[in-house]
């Protein structure tokens, strides 16, 4: 019995680690991560609520005030005469501004709903360009890992020639200090690679102690066509600012008529007339009452309504002139990364690479030193480091582009 309960712990310890490396966690990709943000993200959780805000102030607007109910009591001071009245008014507006106000709220609903999507713009932009700087920095990581393998790899061969007395040991310790100073840059790097998928967390929506599984590699470079129209929600949320501003102009303007109040009214009056005695009569009547519009016309509301519907309309005309402005910098930037990066790519690495093997081959013959030897390699992961940051640039520009134009 003793025996199979040993054998119970011990399989149940191997397996531990298995199960501890299986630990779900949220895998994103740069496919994926825009519906995430969508999804999960806390920010633009809350900003739907203003949806709904904007619904209730919608389904408030255009109503008529509440009718009011009037009641009035009248002795002479001997109490043996009196009347009382009872009635209900009611405010009418003589204007539509009603259907104006209620105009004026489902404008403001659909306001709202854009600016959700600007909101969703900006924050994909976010999590795609902190998602790149992952990918980035890990590709880095991957080109230092190769770079320290092969400054251990020349170290070995330099340690085998050095025992047979045909280098220098300290060649050897040249060549491991070098492939330390790579792998130091790499644990470099994964700082940077934390502070970027801290930046991510929050925008996936993810919870503390979450792990964050970042998959892909960085796209290839492909300059996206210029675009004439643009979609972007801000631009749409100031056309929409406009159309409300002249909707309160008008509500404004019809302000300057006030409500006409009408009402009726019963009540019973109690009267001595000598020598018949006390009579009681029934009162029914109508009470209106008309607004002159004299001394307040409402022009100095109608004046702040009328300034704000002209700001408004050159707050579009600039925002436009700023998107396009920003669409076509960031394009430009795309054009330059990608011409560097070919360049670096088609002429630069291969020339690189060549003088490296050149290098190399002189120094095993006797020809050369092993100074030229690192020189050369570290020209070439110098060339192979600026080609990734031209690369993370460019997709970095592509982001900025696509979030201008609405088209994250």
């Amino acid at each position: 019995m003793k025996w199979y309960i040993s054998v119970f712990i011990v399989g149940i310890v191997a397996s531990a680690p298995g199960r501890l490396m299986a630990e779900p966690g949220t895998v994103v990709t740069l496919s994926s991560v825009g519906d995430r943000v969508r999804s999960q993200n806390p920010d633009l959780a809350a900003a739907r609520l203003s949806i709904e805000e904007a619904v209730g102030r919608m389904k408030q607007s255009g109503r008529l005030e509440n009718p009011m109910l009037e009641t009035g009591l009248e002795h002479n001071t001997r109490f043996s005469e009196g009347l009382f009245e009872l009635g209900v008014s009611q405010k009418f507006p003589v204007t539509n501004r009603l259907k104006l106000e209620k105009n004026l709220g489902a404008t403001e609903v659909q306001a709202a709903q854009t600016e959700i999507r600007e909101i969703t713009n900006q924050l994909v932009g976010q999590a795609n360009s902190a998602l790149i700087r992952v990918l980035a920095v890990r590709q880095r990581k991957e080109l230092l890992t190769e770079q320290a393998d092969l400054a251990n790899e020349l170290a070995d061969f330099i340690a085998e020639v050095a025992k047979k007395g045909e280098a220098s040991p300290l060649e050897a310790g040249q060549a491991k200090l070098e492939a330390s100073r790579f792998l130091t840059q790499s644990r470099q790097l994964g700082v940077t690679e934390q502070q970027a998928i801290g930046e991510l967390k929050p925008l996936l929506g993810m919870s503390p102690g979450e792990t964050l599984h970042v998959s892909g590699s960085l796209p290839s470079l492909r300059v996206p066509e210029g675009a004439d129209d643009v979609e972007r929600p801000a631009l749409e949320v100031a056309r929409l600012a406009v159309i409300a501003a002249e909707q309160e102009t008008t509500i404004e303007r019809t302000k300057a008529y006030g409500d006409v109040e009408a009402g009726l009214y019963a009540g019973a009056e109690r009267r001595i007339d000598a020598p018949d005695g006390a009579e009681v009569e029934g009162i029914v009547g109508v009470r209106f009452k008309i607004p002159l519009p004299f001394w307040d016309k409402n022009e100095g509301n109608i004046e702040a309504a009328e300034a704000k519907a002209k700001r408004r309309r050159r707050e579009v005309i600039a925002l436009n002139r700023g998107i396009r402005l920003e669409a076509e910098a960031a394009r430009a930037e795309m054009l330059e990364w990608a011409k560097l990066a070919k360049e670096i790519e088609l002429t630069l690495s291969p020339q690189a690479a060549e003088q490296t093997d050149l290098a190399e081959q002189a120094w095993r013959n006797g020809q050369g030193d092993l100074l030229s030897v690192l020189r050369s390699r570290e020209q070439r992961l110098d060339l192979a480091a600026t080609r990734l940051e031209a690369l993370q640039e460019f997709q970095l520009a592509r982001v900025r582009y696509q979030t201008a134009l609405g088209n994250p």
